[in-house]
């Protein structure tokens, strides 16, 4: 798959974008949140390592924020759990000592900051490690489906595809989660908002409907007992 990279995301859909912020200093935490809802991007907090698990096992984020020294569980066990879901990880931390800083880009951190920190840097060193993971783009290419995110035009070939916008949402949705199995709540929360109602089918119908415009009947597979997932 082919990307095109702006080198800043658009603030039109940034709101996709799903940051996780583990700190046990609450100011900090919900200055985390609100600075970075203030640019557009979607940020929950948790404040110990316990719930911190809770919540990555109940949704699908972009990025997490971890603080090193948290109750219960401490941000290195935090990141031996999230290492395999491939989120990428900025350690938070006011340990500085250069041997904590090695461990934790050893063990797959993307970047290390200390505290404290100017927020116009955190918010910074965000944006580069979305770009680096192709959370940002507003162009995409996928088997000759070209995608433009900012004018929300579809086309395969020279031919315009007309989707409805929650269509278009599903579809930003597949592309920027790549190879990655969405339950089904999952993208109803990020596309629709809200918990999908037991026994609904919207997320179905607008997948099957997206499939057949689109022509990604090979690309967008069934997960069993799960969602769907697209294959590029």
């Amino acid at each position: 798959m082919f990307f095109v990279v702006n080198i800043l995301a658009k603030q039109g859909y940034k709101d996709m974008i799903r940051i996780l912020a583990v700190d046990d200093e609450k100011p900090i935490a919900n200055l985390i949140r609100i600075s970075l809802k203030n640019v557009g991007y979607v940020c929950d907090v948790a404040y110990d390592g316990n719930t911190a698990l809770d919540m990555i096992d109940e949704n699908v984020y972009d990025l997490i924020l971890l603080d090193i020294m948290l109750p219960e569980v401490d941000g290195f066990e935090l990141m031996e759990y999230i290492r395999p879901l491939g989120v990428p990880v900025i350690f938070l931390t006011a340990k500085d000592a250069l041997n904590d800083r090695v461990k934790g880009l050893r063990m797959g951190a993307e970047d290390y900051m200390v505290k404290p920190f100017e927020v116009a840097e955190l918010i910074a060193r965000v944006e580069v490690v979305l770009r680096r993971y192709k959370k940002t783009e507003d162009s995409f290419e996928l088997n000759g489906l070209t995608v433009d995110a900012v004018s929300m035009v579809v086309k395969r070939g020279d031919k315009e595809i007309n989707l409805t916008p929650k269509e278009f949402e599903l579809l930003l949705l597949f592309l920027r989660t790549p190879n990655t199995a969405l339950y089904r709540e999952t993208i109803y929360e990020k596309v629709w908002g809200g918990e999908l109602e037991y026994g609904s089918k919207t997320v179905d119908l607008h997948v099957q409907r997206l499939r057949k415009k689109a022509g990604l009947n090979k690309e967008l597979k069934s997960v069993s007992k799960v969602g769907y997932r697209l294959d590029v």
